[in-house]
């Protein structure tokens, strides 16, 4: 494009922005004398629903009102509009894509964070990223491509792909792109310091990134991708994009398990700010705890299991292999299966009279309802067992009643005068008598009774507490026994951080949520806890056999850190290297020192150092706690805050943090403290949370 033809394009942008702005604010407009007009008629009808039933509390908290209830989701809409028209103004969209279907006029689309129609036209003024056609935009190449709808395949021409800058409702710039997001766009994003939340990347969304956030909602998703390759950010956006094109079907039924709290706080904000909010997001300690009979303060906390992890314990992690092993559960199932076939089984009688067979419980067991875990087959041979016994007593009274009739109907009325008392209190005391062998027999039944899981895994426990290893084989124990389900259905299940998951972690989460869909992301490369064998995330088909929807997907590119950081960080990999993009910085400063004094020393002028670059997110990593713990100690007076507990809320700044709790997180610069040989995997962890400044102090 020649200059004259591009002041005459960024003049015709220019104001085209402007008319969408205007477009914006008539909409919001609109939309918020609609929310006053049913604020209005919601106040209205809620005093005529409390002055028709003012004379009776009871039927106003029990009345449910659908007109009501209809006017308030109304509100709710109304008001999500607004929300969503107020975001959109300071930059309504992003991108624009000119395409042409086969015999159909040309249509220029511009791409924004939500979408927003002329309802007057039924023209769309912005087209939400999440939209179908919209695909085109991010992975579109020039000329003829398609895109999925929901009626199929639709074959386009796309003419145009530009991008915008756009801040507080100017046009800072714009690029005409062939293939993927501009490099200008994407360093601009990705040269701005970090926060203390993740942040959404639907402007800087690349090919490879949207065709995964694009999979179809029942797939199984497995996402591989090296520190910064924004493996979170994806899963959140997917699930932005799922709700978007399936809300009929998935809304309230996703969940989102993350590995920590001070990691769950910091990815909040993403789905808040693409629209979508109410999804369950939870650990899987939480998860599991909802679901067996223990509290939390029976549990190893999260950062005293790392703290021996990290800390290389060798008996302990022993225990973690074995616990997280395929032999384990093997363990598991011959215990099920021995519980199973040795099933105690007695004869029941009711006096003298059999209601139930050895033969008939055991046809019962292994026959009628051998479907059915053994818990609840136990449980409903007792039932029919109550019943039987309810039976049995109620022929019995029968039986007493036409005895007692007929003793009255064969006496005299004279000899009815002497002797009804005594008929009747033995009347009594035999129907007594019915009935309390009801009662001795069931409290012989205590075989049928079912023993806790949480006491035949009892063996298994290693010391006072249980730890993280524990719950997957108790709720695995649970599912085979009782099968357990949620009370809650779940459609859909994203796994973040899932490189630390076990096997039988996948299979509990499989067999619980019944949930067809699945994406999974995790870096191989950040697994800290031990295991046995490969990680259990790269071969998910094992645990998934017969789905044919398994798609795997490996993610190389580094969009977080500088070239020199990433370049550092691959020297801790053994197989496949990172591929940084090209944002070059600072080197990083690798730094030995031989004493605490030199130590706090070189601290001080890193973080000095990083203050001058203007870091406005900082983290000393070291290897654990009491690493970190002596620092805090040592820079005491330096401002920093210490982050040693999982429930922590990092709220920005400047922090001290052990290897395990930086998982996830980023920060503008990072100061690793090594005081030891650490783990190549920990240290690639510790190197890979700087965006922008990395040093390297050894001791």
């Amino acid at each position: 494009m020649d200059n004259l033809n591009q002041e005459v394009e960024l003049a015709i942008e220019e104001s085209h922005l402007g008319y969408v702005i205007e477009q914006l604010k008539e909409e919001r407009l609109k939309e918020l004398e609609k929310r006053i007009k049913i604020s209005n008629l919601i106040i209205d009808h809620r005093k005529k629903t409390l002055e028709a039933y003012e004379d009776d509390e009871d039927r106003v908290a029990e009345y449910f009102d659908h007109e009501s209830y209809v006017m308030e989701e109304t509100f709710k809409s109304i008001d999500k509009t607004i929300q969503e028209i107020t975001t959109l103004l300071p930059a309504p969209y992003f991108g624009r894509i000119d395409l042409r279907e086969e015999d159909s006029e040309e249509d220029k689309l511009y791409i924004g964070r939500f979408g927003v129609m002329n309802k007057e036209k039924f023209e769309p003024i912005i087209v939400d990223w999440r939209a179908p056609i919209a695909s085109t935009f991010y992975n579109g190449t020039l000329g003829e491509t398609s895109y999925m709808s929901p009626d199929g395949e639709v074959s386009v021409n796309v003419l145009l792909k530009r991008q915008f800058i756009i801040k507080q409702e100017k046009l800072k710039g714009m690029f005409d792109s062939a293939i993927d997001v501009k490099d200008e766009i994407l360093q601009s994003v990705l040269s701005k310091n970090s926060s203390d939340k993740l942040k959404d990347i639907v402007m800087t969304i690349q090919r490879e990134q949207d065709e995964i956030i694009r999979r179809p909602r029942n797939s199984v998703v497995v996402v591989n991708g090296v520190a910064g390759s924004g493996k979170t950010t994806i899963a959140l956006h997917r699930v932005a994009y799922l709700l978007y094109n399936n809300r009929e079907v998935l809304k309230n039924k996703m969940l989102i398990l993350g590995p920590n709290y001070i990691f769950m706080e910091y990815i909040r904000e993403v789905l808040p700010t693409l629209g979508e909010s109410g999804i369950d997001q939870m650990t899987f300690v939480d998860f599991a705890l909802n679901l067996l009979n223990f509290d939390r303060d029976q549990l190893m906390t999260f950062d005293k299991y790392m703290e021996k992890i990290v800390d290389n314990d060798k008996e302990f992690i022993e225990v973690v292999k074995k616990k997280t092993s395929e032999a384990f559960i093997e363990e598991l199932d011959n215990l099920v299966k021995n519980m199973d076939e040795n099933a105690e089984v007695r004869e029941i009688k009711y006096f003298d009279n059999v209601v139930q067979s050895v033969e008939d419980i055991k046809d019962m067991l292994y026959n009628h309802f051998k479907t059915m875990p053994l818990y609840r087959r136990k449980k409903k041979i007792k039932r029919i067992v109550f019943s039987k016994l309810r039976d049995a007593r109620n022929e019995r009274v029968w039986d007493i009643e036409r005895k007692f009739k007929e003793t009255i109907e064969s006496l005299s009325e004279d000899e009815l005068k002497l002797q009804l008392n005594n008929l009747e209190y033995k009347k009594t005391l035999d129907i007594r008598e019915a009935v309390m062998e009801v009662i001795n027999v069931k409290k012989t039944l205590t075989w049928l009774d079912n023993i806790e899981v949480e006491e035949i895994y009892e063996p298994y426990k290693n010391g006072d507490l249980y730890t993280i290893d524990d719950l997957a084989p108790l709720l695995y124990l649970r599912i085979k026994l009782e099968g357990i389900k949620l009370q809650k259905e779940i459609k859909h299940v994203v796994i973040d951080e899932a490189q630390d998951y076990s096997k039988l972690q996948f299979i509990v989460v499989k067999e619980i949520t019944e949930a067809l869909g699945l994406t999974i992301v995790g870096d191989s490369n950040q697994r800290i806890t031990p295991i046995e064998g490969s990680i259990p995330m790269e071969s998910i088909e094992e645990i998934y056999l017969g789905c044919e929807d398994i798609e795997k997907f490996s993610l190389n590119k580094s969009y977080r850190s500088t070239k020199e950081i990433m370049e550092y960080a691959n020297s801790y990999l053994e197989g496949e290297k990172i591929v940084p993009l090209v944002r070059n910085g600072n080197k990083v400063k690798v730094e030995a020192v031989k004493s605490k004094e030199e130590l706090v020393d070189t601290l001080k002028e890193a973080i000095m150092d990083m203050e001058d670059a203007e870091m406005e997110t900082v983290a000393i990593i070291t290897k654990n706690r009491e690493e970190a713990e002596e620092l805090s100690t040592l820079l005491e007076g330096e401002g920093l805050k210490l982050y040693d507990k999982e429930e922590m809320i990092y709220r920005g700044g400047y922090i001290i943090i052990p290897s395990y709790l930086s998982k996830g997180l980023e920060f503008d610069g990072v100061i690793v403290v090594e005081q030891g040989n650490e783990e190549s995997k920990l240290s690639y962890v510790m190197s890979t949370r700087a965006l922008h400044n990395l040093t390297v102090i050894s001791v």
